[in-house]
């Protein structure tokens, strides 16, 4: 029997292939399958199910196109509805691969529909669990996306979540392996772990929302505290996952075509796209087409589209270094962004060869700040997270979170000169240049982030404070 866990750093995303004999079964697959396929036929398995541990909000999963690929029937757990044939297993059902079986534990509280998947060797022996976003390291999932105003609160949902890890998880054995869905970074949870498998026997000593002496009351006031709105994304890829989405070739095809600059600009006019350029953050501050927006593929580039690009069906056109256009199309597919149109072809050097105006933004380092602080009051933006401010930050400095960006802005003002950081650059580079298409010319990046102020002794830091969240 064969289990590989095939993790996606910029989504803190697991998926997994198992395998037994010449069956294979794949748990909540990406958005390209082609991996899958690959793998099963060197292995000389076919794919027999795609599990789904629930309806997925952080991206589209890859179920639709991999049963359209090999004939593997899409599986999920009781109460969820689909807009394409499934099947919805009972709880304690159990599928066989090979002479393995898979059995479905129903685990209401992240969403309904949530099951984890209990996988019994060929001996019969209970040994490894995937728990989706029900149970991860160090953290449970979060209790608030599946709320439905006056039927479920995030209350309800907790206290289902409280029930479904006592009478389905906790019981089973402590050497059974724990697979989650997703690990630190995901905003599926507050504070999961670095680590992405742990022995469910850990998980019972070390996780706060597993200890055996907790009340259902705390478990609700605990797993409750600390949420932030979710990226509002989520609901969109949530209808996806639901009733289906476009072929991922035709998704690939689309948004690979080479656009020379003339008809870059052509298109750009004709259908107001998001000018997306994908470059590294200071690389992209050097030269930049006018009113481009700055996310860069080398960092957790999906997550920040779809929390920063409202509109998923918005027409997209690319800039990106030359020769990774495919994955960046491939990365916004991963979280429903379907509409890119193409890129330009040769990168920014081919635009400004055809002589074509391009922008640039101000950066400075901690020591030309510091030098400029010192003649005069300087006016400082911290753009990371709300938890990560508090936690540890520069005295009188202001506080505007990248995540919420387009919902409180009405503090900033055009007419004067702002220095912006975030943790270590790449954030603080995707504020500056939003906010420059919208018209703010003043904002100067700090190179480095924190990491470098705090690191160069000559700014005031409070002290520190422990999060009690990361989100």
């Amino acid at each position: 029997m064969t289990v590989e866990q095939i993790y996606t750093g910029c989504l803190a995303q697991g998926a997994y292939y198992i395998q037994s004999e010449n069956e294979a079964a794949i748990i909540d697959p990406l958005r390209e399958v082609a991996q899958y396929i690959q793998k099963a036929e060197a292995a000389g398995a076919k794919i027999k199910y795609v599990f789904e541990t629930h309806f997925h909000a952080d991206f589209v999963s890859g179920h639709v196109n991999l049963a359209r690929k090999t004939g593997a029937k899409i599986v999920y757990g009781p109460n969820a509805e689909t807009g394409f044939d499934a099947c919805i297993a009972r709880d304690n059902e159990e599928f066989k691969i090979g002479r393995a079986t898979i059995k479905v534990l129903h685990t209401p509280g992240h969403t309904m529909e949530s099951s984890c998947y209990l996988l019994i060797d060929e001996q019969g022996k209970e040994t490894a669990l995937f728990s989706g976003d029900t149970l991860f390291i160090g953290d449970v999932g979060r209790p608030d996306l599946a709320q439905k105003a006056g039927i479920l609160t995030q209350e309800d949902l907790a206290g289902m979540l409280f029930d479904s890890l006592r009478n389905k998880i906790m019981p089973l054995s402590d050497d059974v392996i724990v697979y989650p869905a997703h690990g630190a970074g995901s905003a599926c949870g507050k504070n999961m772990s670095k680590e992405t498998t742990d022995t469910l026997g850990n998980q019972k000593k070390y996780n706060y929302a597993l200890r055996p002496n907790m009340t259902r009351d705390e478990f609700i006031t605990e797993v409750t505290r600390g949420l932030t709105p979710p990226p509002a994304y989520f609901p969109l890829n949530v209808k996806m996952n639901k009733q289906g989405y476009e072929n991922f070739d035709q998704v690939l095809s689309k948004g690979t075509q080479p656009l020379t600059p003339g008809e870059f600009e052509a298109a750009a006019n004709a259908t107001g796209a998001i000018l997306l350029d994908t470059r590294d953050a200071q690389t992209f501050a050097q030269a930049f087409i006018p009113n481009s927006v700055n996310i860069g593929i080398d960092g957790s580039f999906a997550p920040w589209v779809g929390a920063l690009i409202p509109d998923i069906d918005q027409p997209i056109l690319l800039i990106t270094d030359p020769g990774r256009e495919e994955e960046v199309v491939t990365r916004l597919a991963r979280v429903g962004y379907d509409h890119a149109i193409g890129y330009l072809q040769g990168g920014i050097e081919t635009w400004k060869a055809a002589g074509k105006e391009t922008d640039a933004i101000q950066s400075v380092s901690v020591d030309e700040l510091a030098e400029i602080a010192q003649k005069k009051s300087v006016n400082i933006l911290d753009v990371r997270k709300e938890s990560e401010y508090y936690a540890e930050h520069l005295l009188n400095v202001e506080n505007v979170s990248l995540d919420y960006i387009n919902k409180n802005m009405t503090g900033i003002s055009k007419d004067k000169t702002y220095y912006v950081h975030c943790a270590g650059g790449y954030r603080s580079m995707i504020f500056n240049s939003i906010l420059r298409a919208r018209g703010f010319h003043n904002l100067i990046d700090i190179k480095g982030g924190f990491k470098a102020l705090k690191e160069s002794g000559r700014f005031e830091i409070s002290d520190y404070m422990c999060p009690s969240t990361m989100l």
